[in-house]
């Protein structure tokens, strides 16, 4: 080989090396519910979502802290945390985090008033023990539904029956997001 078909051939090869590079994706992607967001400290606390396609599911535990970006201009608006994490209409199911057990607890309810296509969403929840009910309002169902409360779920603190965020992250390293999207809370529709 002379020099020039070397030199060639360190391009090509160096070329080569440098689109493969560009090619690698360094970052995942995760989804998941907020159960607790400390702005100080510029943590969040969720419940990543499973993976499983075509079964309504609270998600996947143990749950996961993050530490939000530190450039402000990678974070969307700032999470609202809570522990409800399933509302299942069909078989009049709750699923809730329980911060205590770190684990899911599963309540049957029965309906007392449940209203559908609730455009503006009601100051939610409401916990109201002396008539032992809870109202809570489901967002991707548009529905608001007063239950019959027993006491062992008018004990749980009110955060228990309120949906947290749900929020999706850019991370390189699984312990610091490098960019943060409030899926709840970021109109879509209206981005230009």
């Amino acid at each position: 080989m002379n020099k020039l078909q070397i030199r060639i051939a360190a391009f090509a090869v160096l070329a080569l090396a440098l689109v493969c590079s560009g090619c690698h994706v360094s970052g995942k992607v995760e989804q998941g519910r907020v159960i607790a967001y400390d702005r100080n400290a510029e943590r969040v606390t969720l419940i990543p979502e499973s993976r499983t396609a075509n079964q309504p599911d609270p998600g996947v535990l143990p749950p996961v802290t993050v530490q939000t970006p530190s450039d402000p201009q990678e974070m969307g608006p700032a999470p609202v945390a809570g522990k409800l994490m399933m509302l299942d209409l069909k078989n009049r199911r709750l699923v809730v985090f329980d911060a205590a057990t770190q684990g899911f607890r599963t309540f049957q309810y029965a309906p007392v008033e449940e209203r559908r296509n609730v455009t503006k969403a009601p100051a939610s929840p409401s916990v109201d023990r002396d008539h032992k009910t809870i109202t809570i309002y489901s967002r991707a169902n548009r529905t608001t539904v007063t239950i019959a409360a027993s006491d062992e779920m008018l004990a749980l603190p009110d955060d228990a029956w309120k949906f947290g965020d749900v929020v999706r992250y850019y991370y390189k390293d699984p312990a610091r997001a490098v960019r943060f999207m409030n899926v709840t809370r970021t109109d879509l529709s209206s981005s230009k």
